[in-house]
């Protein structure tokens, strides 16, 4: 295998993954307040631009890649780092790595999003070396880089594939990107996707994708906090939520289809069970509003288990068993594997493998036959 040069390295198939799904911004475009509608419109044309932008550089490595006579190129390791934070003010502008103002380890600089997005950068990060014993989002020291004050009044937060971005909201719909840890932890997530499972991001891949990043941004949240399974809400994105909409969050582990009921939001979509899911070809066939399905057994191990973290532990370790097309089916068998491999190695007590199997049962992603005297999950 031909490894690809530093200057290009992992750039193929980095998606461009955004907090709040293109749909939402869609309904949220119906506004009919001028001042907001605009805000709305503009973070909308900023992330059809990224993914033109990083669209075109990817056909431009795969034609220098096919000018070489090679058939592929994969991303070589890059050197290891040490987990640096850099902050960047980008002074609403729309464009990225404006103004450094926080390097690792520097005094806090007054700026409550710049100083929050530094710190709970840095919890996430703690977390993965602590409690997965992962190295930063790249196992091997990659420092992050982090862009508040994205734009005018942009109501997203994303992992670009290299970086993160942060905007800050317009005030009345949403608020604080850079102060919610969920948001934060589940942005770095796609990072640790990206680096290992690489899953694609559309259709089932994608809404694993969409899935492995709410249950980091909920297990950080939860241990950071202080919280249990059964203390903690269970919400994504109930930070951000501004005064103007009415709902709880953008999506719930919990109660997938639960989270928000607004006039200009509508209703939430995700489905909590295969009954209910979604065919169509918008957010990318479904990658935000099929995820609730894998959350929801998500939740019910989690609950199951009375350990959130141990269930984090055990999807972690599947991630990294998966293949960039997994679909729903291939990811709950391996971490049916993954759960019984994790008990015999002590890691998680007898009977996970079967609370895994129930969970994923119960939402109907496996399918329990039933026969005399036999109970058997494909």
């Amino acid at each position: 295998m031909i490894r690809q040069p530093a200057h290009v390295s992992h750039t193929r198939h980095r998606a461009r993954c955004d907090f709040i799904p293109p749909f939402i911004i869609d309904n949220l475009a119906r506004d009919d307040r001028e001042e907001i509608r605009a805000a709305v419109l503009a973070t909308a044309h900023q992330a059809m631009a990224s993914r033109t932008r990083r669209s075109e550089l990817e056909v431009t490595i795969d034609q220098v890649a096919a000018s070489a006579g090679l058939a592929e190129i994969s991303a070589a390791p890059g050197p290891t780092g040490e987990a640096n934070r850099e902050v960047y003010d980008c002074h609403q502008k729309w464009e990225k790595r404006v103004e450094l103002v926080r390097r690792e380890g520097a005094d806090p600089t007054g700026d409550a999003d710049a100083d929050s997005a530094y710190d709970l950068v840095g919890v996430t990060r703690d977390f993965l070396k602590k409690e997965l014993g992962r190295n930063s989002i790249d196992n091997q020291g990659l420092d992050l880089n982090l862009n508040v004050h994205y734009g005018v009044k942009y109501m997203n937060a994303a992992w670009d594939g290299e970086e993160m971005v942060f905007g800050d909201g317009d005030g009345k719909l949403f608020i604080g990107f850079a102060r919610s840890l969920d948001v934060i932890a589940h942005e770095l997530g796609h990072g640790v996707t990206q680096y290992t499972a690489n899953l694609n991001y559309e259709g089932q891949s994608g809404a694993l994708n969409e899935h492995f990043s709410d249950v980091l941004g909920t297990v950080v949240t939860q241990a950071h906090n202080g919280e249990t399974a059964a203390t903690a809400d269970w919400l994504i994105g109930d930070e951000i939520m501004g005064p103007d909409l009415q709902g709880e969050a953008l999506r719930s582990m919990r109660a997938p289809g639960t989270a928000y009921d607004d006039p200009l939001m509508r209703t939430d979509p995700q489905p909590a069970h295969m009954d209910l899911y979604y065919r169509g070809d918008a957010d990318n066939r479904g990658v935000h509003i099929n995820s609730g399905i894998p959350n929801r057994a998500f939740y019910l191990v989690a609950t199951e288990l009375g350990d959130t973290l141990a269930a984090g532990r055990l999807w972690y370790q599947g991630l990294q068993r998966l293949t960039p097309t997994a679909d729903f089916v291939t990811a709950a068998e391996v971490l049916v594997n993954t759960a019984r491999a994790m008990t015999k190695a002590g890691q998680l007590p007898k009977g996970a493998a079967q609370i895994v199997r129930s969970a994923f049962s119960e939402v109907g992603i496996l399918k329990l036959e039933v026969a005399p005297g036999v109970r058997r999950y494909r």
